[in-house]
């Protein structure tokens, strides 16, 4: 789509920027879609952007800068003096413009925030100062709300008023005293109830919400779970400071499934796209991880070699082969085996959880996975026996092997499949009760540490068996 954009508009867009063609700017902007006008922004040059965007209302400029990427939306904003982002800011969606602020230096932002309005430059203050990765950081600030006492006739009027400053009045919020959650009205309630009728009457209480300091995948479960458009966040007093709407969730939902696609290839999570991100950020990303592998590498080297000594002295051979022989040959096969095996494990537990990602979070509480490490450890047995019982018979049948021989890959298989399948289990649920992200037990880690213990249990089973 965009190489069409740039080959069908892109030239004339340009020719009306060299000839200053303010009425031609202003339709391009007024009848091509937001995001396609941003999707064709993201490639030019910061005074043509804003040559461009100059030339429609301050709400459309907001909503096209919005579409940009984030990082783009950095670069822009930092060409801007402080009155003009200051203004910016003030047309920009709550929950936009934090994002935007947080990657702008402290002072600058500083400068621009005294250019506004006290109240909202709290409110931005406020939100400023949540984590990250809490619902706090992704909910707005604009939302519809009204008191429970009005009638259906009255709220209909206000809701009028307040419509152009919410992102969302589909749900409208009853509050009472100190701005308490109440209760929940749609806007299709509002629309068929009795215009005498009064909001407690018919409002949902004590709706579905998310404290502000849970973290944000929660808000994004809330609204999947229930098929919301939006959900309430309220502070520890109950009292509703914002709401996450569904389009928000789906970012989150988008980053979160990104961060574990990275970690599980062992990789820590890029800040941009892989083409907006610098090159030494992505070579220290990925070398970290790679040189903490390595090292795990380097410890089954170091197994090798302090068995090496034992398995060629006379008492390892057998029906006239070296038990280093064998290693060397089926070697590849066992350390497969319990790698593959524990990190099907470990997808299956770090999927569940990004499905269910309230589900017993920083919980000191083991029980309640128990049947679900039991089940992993009888599949792992079931697996590693079907593999073993095929791979004993080509051993013997296919490669010559002797029985004993034979065993020994079959019992090693057995061991490091159920091992590996307990691991791709238990490490993922120990991470995740320490509040931790179980894709940081991403599939190169677990599928390195089998292969240590894949080495020290071929060569003890075969010291044990063929000696």
């Amino acid at each position: 789509m965009r190489d069409a954009w740039q080959n069908l508009i892109l030239p004339d867009l340009m020719q009306m920027v060299q000839e200053d063609d303010v009425q031609g700017l202003a339709a391009f902007c007024g009848v091509v879609h937001p995001a396609s006008v941003a999707e064709i922004l993201e490639e030019l040059e910061d005074p043509q952007v804003w040559r461009i965007l100059d030339q429609a209302d301050d709400q459309l400029r907001v909503e096209i800068f919005e579409f940009l990427s984030l990082k783009r939306q950095t670069e822009l904003a930092e060409s801007l003096d402080e009155k003009r982002l200051s203004h910016l800011l003030e047309w920009m969606s709550a929950d936009d413009r934090v994002d935007l602020l947080s990657r702008i230096p402290e002072g600058r932002r500083e400068n621009a925030l005294r250019l506004i309005a006290q109240a909202e430059r709290n409110e931005i203050r406020r939100m400023l100062s949540y984590d990250e990765d809490s619902a706090g950081a992704v909910m707005t600030s604009d939302y519809a709300s009204l008191p429970a006492s009005i009638t259906v006739l009255d709220a209909l009027a206000r809701l009028r008023q307040q419509a152009p400053d919410s992102e969302s009045i589909y749900y409208v919020y009853i509050l009472g005293e100190n701005r308490h959650l109440e209760g929940v009205i749609s806007l299709r309630q509002l629309i068929l109830a009795r215009p005498e009728t009064r909001l407690s009457e018919i409002m949902k209480r004590d709706p579905i919400r998310v404290r502000v300091t849970e973290p944000r995948v929660v808000a994004a479960e809330m609204l999947g779970r229930y098929n919301f458009i939006a959900v309430p966040i309220v502070d520890d007093s109950d009292r509703l400071v914002g709401i996450v709407t569904h389009d928000d969730a789906l970012d989150v939902v988008q980053e979160e499934a990104t961060e574990d696609a990275y970690l599980q290839s062992a990789m820590a999570p890029l800040e941009d796209t892989y083409q907006e991100s610098p090159l030494f950020e992505i070579l220290w990303k990925r070398g970290v991880w790679l040189l903490f592998l390595s090292f795990v590498a380097l410890m089954n080297a170091h197994v090798i070699d302090h068995y090496r000594g034992t398995a060629d002295s006379p008492q390892a051979t057998q029906v006239g082969t070296g038990l280093s022989s064998l290693i060397l040959l089926f070697l590849p096969l066992v350390m497969a085996s319990g790698g593959n095996a524990g990190s099907q494990s470990a997808t299956l537990f770090i999927r569940m959880f990004a499905l269910r990602p309230s589900a017993g979070r920083g919980s000191s509480n083991l029980v309640n996975d128990l049947p679900l490490v039991a089940r992993e450890l009888l599949i792992g047995l079931c697996l590693g026996s079907a593999l073993a019982f095929l791979d004993f018979t080509v051993a013997w049948l296919w490669f010559g092997r002797s029985m004993y021989e034979s065993s020994v890959i079959a019992a090693t298989v057995v061991m490091v499949v159920t091992l590996g399948t307990s691991a791709g289990s238990l490490l993922p649920l120990l991470f995740r009760r320490l509040g931790m992200d179980p894709a940081i037990m991403s599939n190169p880690l677990i599928a390195a540490m089998i292969d240590v213990l894949g080495v020290i249990l071929f060569y003890e089973i075969g010291l044990l068996v063929l000696t």
